[in-house]
């Protein structure tokens, strides 16, 4: 793991190589506070070089679970989330497949009152639960919405282990995330 401070962020590379935590500094009174979540400069120094071309969000209540998911191929994209408001689970899922960690996934606690951000590369499933009543969930990416590639790792496969905190019957998903394929068959499908 390795932990980089610097003026306005904090960088710390998690278990899995390629996967960042990122901490932007608060300048705050009882009025409230002030923060850059953003710094080019700060993030290539630290993490590397990525363009980012769209700025996504959504908003889901408790229980809401969006994921695994991917794109594969040209498709493929690096993502920066970070929670606005509320509470999330979030989970990026190795499939890297020159990777040595290939199938191993790490979990971070993303809040509002936190600030924290989550960079995943390209190459991974993502995935998120909301925890608290109501969350806004933003996130950067570095390539378009390409439907056609798009695929949906199912969540509560056994042999990922995840631990999302929730139980099943608390979670509200789409069809496409009920219906997501194992980790297995992935391979399969040319990814």
């Amino acid at each position: 793991m390795i932990l980089h401070n610097c003026q306005d962020m904090e960088f710390q590379e998690l278990e899995i190589k390629g996967v960042w935590l990122i901490k932007p500094k608060r300048f705050g009174d009882e009025r409230g506070y002030f923060c850059e979540t953003w710094k080019q400069a700060e993030f290539e120094a630290h993490v590397g070089k990525v363009i980012f071309i769209q700025d996504n969000e959504s908003l889901s209540s408790f229980g809401v679970l969006r994921g695994l998911h991917l794109q594969r191929g040209e498709w493929s994209q690096a993502k920066l989330v970070r929670v606005s408001m509320g509470k999330v689970l979030d989970v990026a899922l190795d499939l890297r497949s020159d990777s040595p960690t290939y199938g191993k996934h790490v979990s971070v606690i993303l809040s509002q009152e936190g600030g924290e951000q989550l960079f995943i590369p390209r190459g991974f499933a993502h995935g998120f639960v909301v925890l608290s009543e109501v969350a806004q969930f933003q996130y950067k990416v570095d390539n378009v919405y390409a439907p056609q590639s798009e695929l949906s790792i199912a969540f509560n496969d056994p042999s990922l282990g995840i631990d999302w905190i929730l139980d099943p019957a608390q979670m509200s998903l789409s069809e496409k995330d009920k219906n997501g394929i194992e980790l297995n068959k992935v391979k399969s499908l040319g990814f």
